[in-house]
C-alpha cells in the first residue's frame, strides 16, 4: 500500500542508531499491516539483539557530552522537537490510523497529548534543584545535587505509538539521559517518524536511538540484561512487566512499570447520570476500548441501574465503527485477530454464566474480522472471567450494587491498581471514596484524566513510578549527597 504524507522523509522502515538509519544485519525484514483493510504497509528491517547492544554502546558514548550540555541546553532542543511535532500532526495522525487503526481525529488528539510532554519537560529540564542541608556538625556543609541515571531503556506499547514515546523519553532526554527506545512491532511507523524529527530538531548522535524489529524477546533480554543501561521504564502487560524486572535485578537497574489495569467506574444514586454517561462513554470506547485506564467494571447503584443501563445502550447502539479515515467513525479496529478472540472469549463466558446482551455482543458486519460492535452487558456478576480480566475491547459489563461499602470493597477485589473513577455529588462521599479506592489515580465525576501535568501511574501490580507531572522526571535522577568539610567557622 501506498502511503502518502506531506512530509515524505517521515516515512521510515530502518533502526535509528547513532543518528543513522540501519537495516538489519541479518537482511531480515517484517510486515506492518493496516488493522482495519489487512493490507501491508510497509517491510521494516528486523533488528534484534545485534543492533540493540549497538545502540547501546551509541548511547553510552553520548552521555557523557549530553550529560554535561546546560539544561538550557537540552530544554532548547526538546522544544523544537515539540514544534515539529506539532507542524507533523496530520502526518503523524496518518501513520498512526493506518498502522493502529485509530480514528483519525482521535489520532490527531493523541499527536497533540504526545507533543505536550515535550513541552512540559523542556521546561522541568531546569527545575531539578538539589537542597542545602542543615549541618549535623560545625565546620561542616551538607548538600545534595541531582544527576542523571545514565543510560535508559523504553518500551513503548501500541495503542498509544506517538504519547507512549514522548511519556517517557522526554523526562530522560530533559533529565540528561541517553536513551534506546523499542516500540511495538505493531505499530513502530508513528516511532521512526518522531525520530526522523528529533534528528531534525538537532539532537547529538547517540542521544536518542530506536530499534524495531519482531522479536521483543531479543530486544527486550539485551536491554535488561545489558550492564550499561541503568534504566528500565516500561509500558504493557503485567506478566511481561514481572518477566522485565527479574531480568533488570540481575544488574539491579532502576525500573518505572505501568502495567495492567482494571479499573472500576462507579455511579452512585446521586450522580448526575448524564454526566456519567457521557464520562462513561469517553473513557469505556476511546480507542475501541484498547486503554489500559479504560473503565473495565461499570458498578451502577441499585437505584438507577436500570435507568443508566437503558441510556447506555441506547448510546453505545449509535456510536459509528468502522475505517479511521471515514466520517464520523468514532471506533476503529482492535489491533490483531488475539485482541478480538479474547473480546469474544470473555463476552461468552459472561452471557453463559447469565450475563445478558443489551447491544451488540456479535463481531461487526465491517468485512473484516478485527471490528468488533461495541457492546453493554447487564446482569454481570463478579464470578464471571470479564469481572477479574482487563477487556482491552469495546465491551461495557454493568454490575448492580447496594451500598458505598459493599462497592468499595468489590472494586478493590483485583491485584491491579492503575486508575478508576467514580460520579457522586455528596461531598462526605466524595472524600471516602476517594481516600478508599486502591488505585494510583481516582477520576471523580470525570472519565478522562489523561494529561501531561499530572503523575500518571498505578499501585500493587500495575506497576511503580510515574510519569508526566513534576515528578515524571525524577525516576531520571540519582540524588547524590554531598559532604563538605574543613569549614572555618570564625574569621581570622
Amino acid at each position: 500500500m501506498e502511503i502518502t504524507l506531506t512530509q515524505p522523509s517521515l516515512l521510515k522502515s530502518q533502526s535509528f542508531i547513532n543518528g543513522q538509519w540501519v537495516s538489519a544485519d541479518s537482511g531480515q525484514t517484517f510486515a506492518v499491516t493496516n488493522p482495519a483493510t489487512g493490507e501491508t504497509l510497509a517491510n521494516l528491517a528486523d533488528c534484534g539483539a545485534d543492533e540493540t547492544n549497538r545502540a547501546i554502546e551509541a548511547a553510552a558514548a553520548a552521555q557523557p557530552a549530553w550529560q554535561k550540555k546546560t539544561a538550557k541546553e537540552r530544554a532548547t532542543l526538546l522544544r523544537k522537537w515539540y514544534q515539529l511535532v506539532l507542524e507533523s500532526q496530520e502526518d503523524l495522525a496518518t501513520l498512526m490510523t493506518l498502522e493502529q487503526g485509530k480514528p483519525f481525529e482521535e489520532a490527531k488528539g493523541e499527536v497533540l497529548y504526545g507533543a505536550e510532554f515535550l513541552d512540559w519537560f523542556a521546561d522541568e529540564a531546569r527545575r531539578t534543584d538539589g537542597d542545602v542541608i542543615p549541618t549535623f556538625a560545625s565546620g561542616k556543609r551538607v548538600l545534595t545535587i541531582k544527576q542523571p541515571v545514565g543510560v535508559v531503556a523504553a518500551i513503548t506499547p501500541w495503542n498509544f505509538p506517538v504519547a507512549m514515546i514522548t511519556r517517557k523519553v522526554a523526562p530522560a532526554l530533559a533529565a540528561g539521559c541517553t536513551v534506546i527506545a523499542r516500540p511495538s512491532k505493531e505499530t513502530p511507523l508513528c516511532a521512526l517518524a518522531l525520530a526522523e524529527l528529533a534528528r531534525q530538531a538537532g539532537f547529538p548522535e547517540g542521544v536518542l536511538n530506536l530499534i524495531v524489529g519482531s522479536s521483543s524477546k531479543d530486544v527486550g533480554e539485551a536491554l535488561t540484561s545489558h550492564p550499561t543501561v541503568r534504566k528500565l521504564s516500561f509500558t504493557g502487560s503485567t506478566p511481561t512487566g514481572k518477566t522485565l524486572q527479574e531480568q533488570c535485578a540481575k544488574t539491579v537497574k532502576r525500573t518505572s512499570m505501568e502495567l495492567g489495569g482494571n479499573a472500576p467506574f462507579i455511579i452512585f444514586d446521586d450522580a448526575d447520570i448524564d454526566a456519567a454517561l457521557d464520562g462513561l462513554i469517553g473513557c469505556k470506547f476511546r480507542n475501541a476500548g484498547q486503554v489500559c485506564i479504560s473503565a473495565n467494571r461499570i458498578f451502577v447503584q441499585d437505584g438507577i441501574y436500570d435507568e443508566f443501563a437503558k441510556k447506555l445502550a441506547e448510546r453505545v447502539a449509535d456510536i459509528k465503527v468502522g475505517n479511521g479515515f471515514t466520517k464520523g467513525v468514532t471506533v476503529g479496529p482492535l489491533i490483531n485477530t488475539d485482541a478480538v478472540k479474547k473480546v469474544v472469549e470473555l463476552v461468552d463466558d459472561a452471557v453463559e454464566k447469565g450475563a445478558k446482551i443489551a447491544v451488540g455482543g456479535h463481531d461487526s458486519e465491517q468485512g473484516d474480522e478485527l471490528y468488533y460492535t461495541p457492546t453493554v452487558l447487564t446482569d454481570v456478576n463478579d464470578e464471571m472471567d470479564i469481572f477479574s480480566t482487563e477487556i482491552f475491547g469495546p465491551v461495557a459489563p454493568l454490575y448492580r450494587f447496594k451500598t458505598e461499602k459493599e462497592v468499595i470493597e468489590r472494586a478493590n477485589n483485583t491485584p491491579f491498581g492503575l486508575a478508576s473513577y467514580f460520579y457522586a455529588q455528596d461531598v462526605s462521599r466524595i472524600w471516602r471514596v476517594s481516600e478508599s479506592l486502591e488505585y494510583g489515580m481516582v477520576g471523580i465525576n470525570e472519565g478522562g484524566i489523561s494529561t501531561e501535568v499530572a503523575p500518571f501511574g498505578g499501585v500493587k501490580e500495575s506497576g511503580n513510578g510515574r510519569e508526566g507531572s513534576k515528578y515524571g522526571i525524577e525516576d531520571y535522577l540519582e540524588i547524590k549527597y554531598l559532604c563538605m568539610g574543613g569549614i572555618k567557622e570564625d574569621a581570622e
